[in-house]
């Protein structure tokens, strides 16, 4: 698919030189950090050693003083808890620290709860409060979910349980009447950051309660290995405290993760040290897996375990449902192609609305991703589920995809999500009218350039530039995520040392050298098919990031190539 090569504005330049000066570093770095916010040296000592010194105040979030009161009420009173969480990734993680933290000081009146994703679906459900209701519960945390469930809270505020909301999501026009709503997103919220993830307001709240109690802090940072995979997995921006958090729990994940991830981690091959884009790839799909093909609460169980036996078999049992997982997403996406690819009608539109009532729910999230991979646009994958349709929404870059289904919502029984990503639920007889609607709404909205795909560029760099010291203070500009992406270069009128090669099914391997440089090593993953614009001694302009490569014991910097133009073609272009 053809992209966008679209160049972030350059910095003042007085600015960029003066930070290059006073950090001793390459004008290149030197901008990268300026675009970051980046001014001082001050600021370029937050920024590569954050501090968790630096966290804010837990109390600075509304209700949290109401939440942290109402929980050591409970204590005091040996009043059951039950913490309930979503089924995903961030959900289960905010369970597992909530719950695991709370053991802690109440071991027999803690319990946990994780609704079924066939049964009850995504969020709050009635099922979970008859649960707490018969289990003799008087309080529900609910993590990750609960900020549109309105009328679920009234129903359990009826059964005399009250209800704590933890959750990181848009809360509706009215919130829910829970005996405390934490959500940095509310309205009336002055807490000084709205982006942290589920399981990071599930950290808050424990802070809080750690403060509250006067224990010390080690006790709350042991569970930052859970908050980093929550944070990189429910994508949500790696600026801010969420910096400072996946920072220090990747060092643990790395150094002494709890016995359920140090399983989920032994599954992996190789013994690299993990990034956010391990998390990402390798631990969250396992994770997710228990709920997509079986129930999450195996994740839970995996990853409140003290056993690292246990631990293992359980990691082992949930590896196989992500084998599965993956053949369910594979089959699914062929189908889905296959009805646009076959539809005339469909290929022409500017959104995917398809629809197969026997396709797996739990995949059908990762299926909407796959599609919008083929054709960049819009797109809504559904399947039905006791007596509902189901539905989960994925977007692209630059377009509110919660916005447009607001614009659609009669036709829903329930939508929830974020800008990029959202679920919904519908009767059987909507979707022909969903799929005319969500294109009506999407085609009068959307900019025609944003249905290609956008390659950002950080900044250009000459290849002669890359050194070790250019690379090691590279590194440091990670963990690597939203809003703090892996930097991505253009180099133009790069020589091709070597005949290009295609290895594995579709990857391109190329040498280049530019000037007077080094000679490097360029993969570019899924590019085969632009192996004609790269002959030997053919001069081309290269967007990529740069890795270490590891073959061997021998280390070396690796260009990963995302995309490659004839140098002319630019050229005349400008």
């Amino acid at each position: 698919m053809q992209k966008r090569w679209v160049e972030k504005p350059q910095q003042h330049s007085e600015q960029v030189r003066n930070l290059s000066n006073s950090l001793n570093i390459n004008s290149v770095l030197a901008s990268l950090l300026v675009k970051r916010g980046i001014h001082s040296y001050q600021d370029a000592e937050n920024f590569f050693c954050p501090d968790l010194a630096r966290l804010y105040d837990p109390f600075l979030m509304r209700d949290m003083d109401k939440a942290v009161s109402r929980i050591i009420s409970a204590f005091e009173k040996g009043e059951k808890i039950l913490v309930y969480g979503d089924y995903d990734v961030d959900g289960t993680t905010a369970v597992t620290l909530v719950f695991s933290f709370l053991n802690e000081l109440a071991p027999t009146y803690i319990d946990y709860y994780i609704p079924d994703r066939y049964d009850e679906g995504y969020g709050v459900s009635k099922k979970g409060i008859d649960h707490a209701c018969s289990n003799s519960c008087s309080l529900i945390i609910a993590l990750d979910c609960g900020i549109k469930a309105n009328e679920l809270v009234e129903y359990s505020n009826h059964k005399g349980i009250d209800f704590i909301i933890a959750d990181h999501h848009t809360p509706g026009a009215v919130l829910p009447a829970a005996y405390a709503v934490l959500d940095p997103k509310r309205t009336d919220c002055n807490y000084p950051f709205s982006e942290l993830s589920g399981c990071g307001i599930g950290f808050k709240l424990v802070h809080g309660l750690a403060i509250k109690l006067g224990l010390p802090l080690e006790r709350i940072y042991r569970y930052l290995d859970l908050l980093a995979v929550s944070i990189a997995a429910d994508m949500v921006p790696i600026i801010d405290e969420n910096r400072i958090l996946s920072f220090h729990g990747l060092k643990k994940l790395n150094s002494d993760p709890c016995p359920g991830l140090r399983a989920l981690i032994d599954l992996r091959s190789g013994k690299t040290e993990l990034s956010s884009t391990d998390l990402v790839f390798h631990i969250g799909p396992r994770i997710n897996a228990a709920g997509r093909i079986k129930h999450a609460k195996a994740a839970v169980e995996l990853l409140i375990s003290t056993d690292p036996y246990r631990a293992s078999e359980l990691s082992k049992e949930i590896d196989i449902h992500n084998i599965e997982r993956k053949t369910f997403d594979t089959q699914i996406t062929e189908e889905a192609l296959s009805m646009i690819t076959e539809n005339p009608e469909m290929k022409r539109r500017k959104t995917t609305v398809v629809f197969q009532p026997e396709w797996h729910k739990g995949v059908i999230g990762i299926v909407a991703s796959r599609l919008i991979e083929k054709f960049y646009r819009p797109t809504i994958v559904l399947t039905q589920s006791n007596g509902l349709i189901t539905g989960s929404a994925r977007s692209v870059f630059g377009f509110d995809l919660y916005t447009a289904l607001s614009q659609c919502s009669e036709l829903f029984e329930q939508f929830g999500g974020h800008k990029y990503a959202a679920g919904l639920t519908m009767k059987a007889d909507n979707v022909a009218a969903l799929q005319e609607r969500f294109e009506q709404v999407v085609a009068a909205t959307i900019p025609d350039v944003l249905l290609t795909p956008e390659l950002m560029i950080d900044e250009e760099l000459c290849l002669a530039d890359i050194d070790g010291k250019f690379f090691r203070i590279l590194n440091r500009f990670s963990p690597f995520g939203q809003e703090n992406e892996l930097p991505v270069f253009l180099s133009r009128n790069v020589r091709v040392a070597e005949s290009p090669r295609v290895v594995g099914k579709n990857h391109l391997k190329i040498c280049v050298s530019q000037g007077g440089s080094a000679v490097y090593d360029g993969i570019g993953f899924g590019l085969s098919h632009l192996g004609s614009l790269v002959t030997r001694g053919s001069s081309i302009d290269i967007c990529y990031t740069l890795e270490e490569n590891n073959w061997r014991g021998v280390r070396r910097i690796q260009l990963n190539i995302k995309d490659i133009r004839l140098a002319e073609e630019l050229v005349s272009s400008t």
